[in-house]
């Protein structure tokens, strides 16, 4: 087993503190492999005894074991984690400032695409296309990125419903889902109690929760069918968007290989509304 997953399967077990470095080392590996024990527990706020004891408790015999595994798996990897988001402000005097933060983007995608399960990106996608009615639910932050991804959805298939909580009746909507229902519930740091709330509910109806989040340890974690986490050191919605947006895409594109007829036909009926004037040319 893998280190992170390794951490992943033990989460659950571990005390609060440990339970924060385990967050802090899946979001910054590169720090593990770079910094002493002391020097990590002085970054998460914690004691250099919690950082070691975390090692213990997942088995390892030390620290020094932790380390050369997070060097052995990421930092000898070809497209392995780099130091990808130092502040906008160390670049700002530079030329090209939209270019180098237009870089930092490609990389953070380049970074998001290796993390990424693809076993569980295949699950998600292969849901998404044979439920019966899909349901998307993003607040505040996540809200935007929500409404993109109904929309773009809803081009491909049918049945694509997002939850808007300032206009729609939530309660009425939950209580049409049941088994073949999926909910789609996007949440980052800082996670809305309320996004988790709804994806309870959805749940006790009987629908399948795919989560996307930005960490494997998210809150999500104990609620989702299907996590996919698209990491984010830097705990931004405005840092990961880029990276979400190419991640959309693929699922939206993952559902429409899918299955062609259905796309067709879908294709021909916004091609007749074109047809009948409701677009310009």
């Amino acid at each position: 087993m893998k280190l992170m997953e390794l951490v992943q399967s033990q989460y659950g077990n571990l005390s609060k503190g440990q339970q924060k470095v385990a967050k802090y080392l899946l979001e910054n590996p590169r720090e593990f492999a770079l910094h002493s024990a002391k020097e990590i527990g002085e970054k998460t706020g914690l004691s250099e005894t919690t950082v070691i004891r975390f090692c213990y408790a997942i088995g390892l015999s030390g620290y020094s074991e932790l380390q050369k595994n997070v060097r052995d798996q990421f930092i000898s990897e070809k497209s392995s984690l780099a130091n990808y988001y130092s502040s906008k402000l160390d670049i700002v005097d530079e030329p090209r400032f939209f270019e180098q933060v237009m870089e930092k983007d490609i990389q953070f995608i380049r970074e998001t695409i290796v993390r990424i399960n693809e076993a569980d990106f295949q699950k998600a996608v292969d849901l998404l296309e044979s439920a019966e009615k899909v349901y998307i639910c993003g607040l505040r932050s996540s809200f935007s990125m929500a409404n993109w991804l109904a929309f773009s959805l809803g081009i491909v298939r049918k049945n694509v419903q997002l939850i808007r909580r300032d206009t729609d009746d939530v309660l009425s909507m939950i209580s049409g889902m049941n088994s073949d229902s999926v909910f789609v519930a996007l949440s980052f740091h800082r996670y809305m109690k309320e996004t988790l709330h709804i994806a309870e509910m959805a749940k006790s109806k009987g629908a399948c929760i795919v989560g996307i989040t930005d960490s494997p340890v998210a809150p999500l974690r104990d609620i989702a069918d299907i996590l996919l986490p698209l990491y984010s050191a830097e705990m931004s919605t405005l840092d990961i968007a880029p990276a979400l947006i190419s991640f959309i895409n693929a699922v939206v594109a993952g559902v429409t290989i899918k299955d062609k007829a259905k796309f067709e036909k879908r294709k021909e009926e916004y091609e007749r509304m074109n047809s009948e004037g409701l677009f310009f040319s």
